[in-house]
């Protein structure tokens, strides 16, 4: 049952890298789902490539790298992205641009595809700025301090429940074939990251 588990690794990659790179409109507010701003904020989340990919290619990095990283990234990412966030509340509207979004992209992407071997205290240091800077922005995107804090919240907790099952997936995986699977998945948001960094330029030109 393992080995057939770990046979499905690839489609269920395939699956959630698809579901994720889907188009979503883009507001700077959250809109309401009529559930409660907690899981509002849990859905702005998981319709938002631009914070849901860096956070997923995040947890496929500290996977790679063994499980001390994988606990390093489930207690500093969220944990960063809540200061953040709390911080941007004060703050007027900002919008990340497209070269910025892509640039993480390929720099995430681009660790994971190389498979990179961060030591454990830079491997730190990216998770906390990766956290502070789109809790931020997630922050000051939200409106009111009073239901966005809320919101806030649904949302760390969405961002800790992905980097703990990724990073779990990864870390288990021993077969050079499944960790070669896992590289690809990052090569494909290098890809990812080339086309909004092109598409970004293009219309600056």
């Amino acid at each position: 049952m393992k080995a057939e588990s770990k046979s499905r690794l690839p489609i269920y990659a395939i699956v959630v890298f698809t579901i994720a790179m889907c188009p979503a409109v883009a507001e700077a507010h959250l809109n309401s789902t009529g559930m409660g701003p907690v899981y509002d904020g849990l859905m702005h989340f998981l319709m938002s490539p631009e914070d849901l990919i860096p956070v997923f290619a995040l947890a496929l990095l500290a996977g790679l790298r063994g499980a001390a990283y994988g606990r390093r990234a489930l207690l500093v990412l969220p944990t960063a992205w809540l200061i953040g966030g709390l911080a941007g509340l004060a703050a007027t509207a900002v919008n990340a641009t497209g070269v910025s979004t892509a640039i993480t992209f390929l720099l995430l992407g681009g660790l994971v595809a190389l498979d990179v071997k961060l030591s454990l205290r830079a491997s730190t240091a990216l998770a906390a700025l990766l956290g502070l800077y789109h809790g931020y922005l997630n922050g000051a995107g939200m409106g009111l301090p009073g239901s966005a804090s809320l919101a806030l919240l649904g949302l760390v907790f969405a961002v800790f429940i992905l980097v703990s099952l990724t990073a779990a997936l990864v870390v288990q995986l021993q077969a050079a074939w499944a960790r070669i699977a896992v590289r690809v998945v990052g090569s494909w948001i290098v890809a990812s990251g080339l086309l909004m960094l092109g598409w970004s330029l293009h219309g600056k030109l």
